[in-house]
C-alpha cells in the first residue's frame, strides 16, 4: 500500500491536483464533512469532549474537529510518521499516535475517519477497525467517511491522484459490513458532495438527495452499544 511517508511534505499539493475536475478546494470538502457530522450528531446530542481522528495525516482536520464540537481532548493517529511529525509542530496540544502505538480502551467520545480505509488492505481492515470500536466509550459515534467507487467523477478524482493509484475502494455495503462486524450499530449512511462547483446552485438540494448512492463520498455513522 502506499507510503505516505513521502507525501508528508507534498500532501496537499498531491490532494488538490486529483480535484481539478470538481473546482473546489481541499478545505472545501474536509469542512463539509464535518459541518455535515455536526449537522447529523445535533439531532442526538451527546459528549464529545474527546474526539479522535484515525488516519490524521497532517492534521488538516484537527483543527475544525475541535472547533465544531468543543472537544477537549483531540487524539490523531497516522500510519506516517513523517505526516505525525508535521502535525504534532501544527498542533501541539493534541495527542498523536501511530496505530502500533494506539492503545486506548473506552476513552473517545466521537471518532472520524476519512478516506482512510481504501488504503488498508482488505483482510487488515477488521482488526483496525476493531481498534476503533475498543477506543469508544459505550454511547459514542464513529463517523466513517469514504469514497463511493460508484461516482463516476470519484473514480476518475482517485486515478489522478499519486497516493490513490494502489487503493481498493470501498463500497458503501461493504463499509456497513465492516462496522457491524466491529459491534457498533449503524444509524445513518448518507452520500455528499454531488454537484461539482459549476452547478454549485443546485446544492442546496444535496441533504436532501443524501439517500441516494451518487455523492462523491459517504458518511457511515455509527454508535457503540452499551455493554450489557
Amino acid at each position: 500500500m502506499t507510503d505516505f511517508d513521502v507525501y508528508a511534505e507534498s500532501y496537499r499539493e498531491t490532494g488538490q491536483r486529483a480535484l481539478t475536475l470538481s473546482g473546489e478546494t481541499q478545505e472545501h470538502f474536509a469542512r463539509g464533512r464535518i459541518g455535515f457530522l455536526k449537522t447529523c450528531l445535533a439531532a442526538m446530542p451527546g459528549p464529545s469532549n474527546s474526539v479522535l481522528d484515525f488516519g490524521c495525516g497532517v492534521g488538516s482536520s484537527i483543527s475544525l474537529l475541535r472547533e465544531a464540537f468543543g472537544a477537549e481532548r483531540v487524539v490523531g493517529v497516522d500510519a506516517s510518521a513523517q505526516s505525525l511529525k508535521i502535525a504534532r509542530h501544527r498542533h501541539p496540544t493534541a495527542q498523536f499516535f501511530l496505530p502500533d502505538e494506539f492503545d486506548v480502551h473506552e476513552q473517545i467520545d466521537l471518532a472520524f475517519c476519512n478516506g482512510v480505509f481504501h488504503h488498508i488492505a482488505p483482510r487488515q481492515r477488521p482488526a483496525v477497525m476493531d481498534s476503533i470500536a475498543r477506543a469508544l466509550r459505550p454511547g459514542a459515534r464513529f463517523a466513517l467517511w469514504e469514497n463511493n467507487p460508484w461516482n463516476p467523477g470519484m473514480k476518475y478524482s482517485m486515478a489522478q491522484c499519486a497516493f490513490d493509484r494502489d487503493a481498493i475502494a470501498v463500497s458503501a455495503p461493504s463499509a456497513v459490513r465492516l462496522v457491524r462486524a466491529a459491534g457498533l450499530r449503524i444509524l445513518s449512511v448518507r452520500f455528499m458532495f454531488i454537484f461539482p462547483r459549476m452547478l454549485r446552485v443546485f446544492r442546496w438540494s444535496e441533504p436532501h438527495l443524501a439517500r441516494l448512492p451518487i455523492g462523491a463520498q459517504y458518511q457511515v455513522l455509527s454508535e457503540k452499544l452499551p455493554s450489557p
